[in-house]
């Protein structure tokens, strides 16, 4: 038997050896290395913002449409678009009244953040210029006009070269000799149209006579339909306009006559009275507008674009034009893509006889802008000009 004591000693032992395994485990976990902590996630390299697209506006004399004068602008804002994508941001204003009204739109759009806006019709030069001096950083582009600031260009098209081809097809059309045309403005653009007309025509045959009928808008169908039925009724034959709707081609072809569609392709309008369109493609000049802002490289300058560069053509000549009218479009067009001919070049006499350019001079720039009279052939004065 084990006495007391000896139990006693026992338990004490126990309880020690327990305590000693308590204890051992205790250090082993003491002993214990560490485990690092997990390394945190890098963070997402950080991209610089993206930057804003610039802001490009246009403003037009007549509305969109499916035709004419602000129907080629707007196709060509649209190329633009096209070939910028998310780095610009376009705008336009459509049937803006040339006067206050462009001034306090053309302002608008200078405060609203466009830095460069484009001004489509003649009238808006001295609006433009005006705004112009309020907002330095901004750049601002006249269409037909003349006068520039540090910060305002002009840009033109040479429509009189498709007037011209215009008139070779209608001096081989005409069975009354007498031709037509709408005009809106006594200006020189519309003039160098007029005359070029008519001298494509007297290249086929020498007599042919031209009368003009003003409207004196750049786009009012009402008016342009009267105007082209009272040449009708004067025995023209043939109509052109320099005029932004379709009504002169529609008027003609209700009349049994001839037209060409002007600014874009008409030839929908009036398909039985469509001889050709006289149109323009304004996309590549406004691309290159947009590219030297962005590129911090534009400047104060004159540019006058025509056949040359791609601007100006005469498309859709109709099944009913003869070949050989064709035929000698075809060869003007070359020359003028080459550059080798003018449409003025003298010997050029106005109808009161007078001697405007010597024969075998080549008109330059300057006697363009300064055309002030009718050729022979052309009937009547000019009215007041605008």
């Amino acid at each position: 038997m084990i006495d007391a004591n000896k139990r006693e000693w026992l338990k004490t032992a126990a309880k020690a050896a327990a305590l000693g395994l308590v204890a051992g485990s205790a250090l082993v976990g003491c002993g214990k290395k560490e485990e690092a902590a997990p390394a945190p996630a890098p963070a997402p390299a950080t991209q610089a913002p993206k930057p804003e697209p610039l802001k490009a506006a246009w403003v037009y004399v007549g509305p969109v449409g499916d035709a004419g004068w602000s129907f080629a602008h707007d196709l060509g804002r649209k190329a633009v678009e096209a070939h910028f994508g998310d780095k610009v941001q376009t705008t336009f204003v459509e049937s803006v009244p040339e006067g206050a009204d462009a001034e306090r739109v053309i302002r608008d759009l200078a405060a609203q953040g466009n830095k460069i806006i484009f001004a489509t019709s003649f009238g808006y030069m001295e609006p433009m210029l005006k705004v112009a001096q309020e907002f330095p950083d901004v750049k601002f582009e006249h269409a037909t006009g003349y006068k520039t600031a540090p910060n305002m260009r002009i840009y033109d098209a040479s429509f009189y070269q498709d007037a011209y081809m215009a008139g070779i097809i209608a001096g081989h059309m005409t069975k009354t000799n007498t031709l037509g045309f709408v005009g809106s403005f006594p200006i020189p653009e519309v003039l160098r149209n007029i005359n070029a007309y008519a001298l494509g025509a007297q290249t086929v045959k020498p007599n042919i006579k031209l009368k003009v009928v003003w409207v004196n808008s750049w786009f009012d169908p009402p008016k342009e339909t009267e105007a082209a039925q009272s040449l009708i009724n004067q025995g023209a034959d043939v109509l052109l306009q320099n005029t932004d709707s379709t009504a002169v081609l529609q008027t003609a072809e209700k009349n049994g006559k001839y037209a060409f569609g002007w600014d874009s392709d008409m030839s929908s309008f009036g398909p039985k009275a469509h001889l050709a369109s006289a149109v323009v493609n304004w996309g590549p000049y406004y691309v290159q507008a947009v590219q030297e802002v962005l590129d911090g490289t534009w400047q104060t300058k004159r540019t006058v674009w025509g056949v040359k560069e791609g601007l100006n053509d005469l498309i859709k000549i109709a099944d009913v034009v003869p070949e050989e009218a064709k035929k000698k479009v075809e060869e003007v067009k070359a020359g003028l893509k080459s550059g080798e001919f003018e449409v003025f070049t003298g010997p050029i006499v106005d109808n009161t006889g007078k001697e405007v350019l010597a024969k075998g001079v080549k008109a330059d720039q300057d006697w363009k802008d300064k055309v002030n009279f009718f050729v022979k052939g052309v009937e009547g004065k000019i009215p007041a000009g605008k």
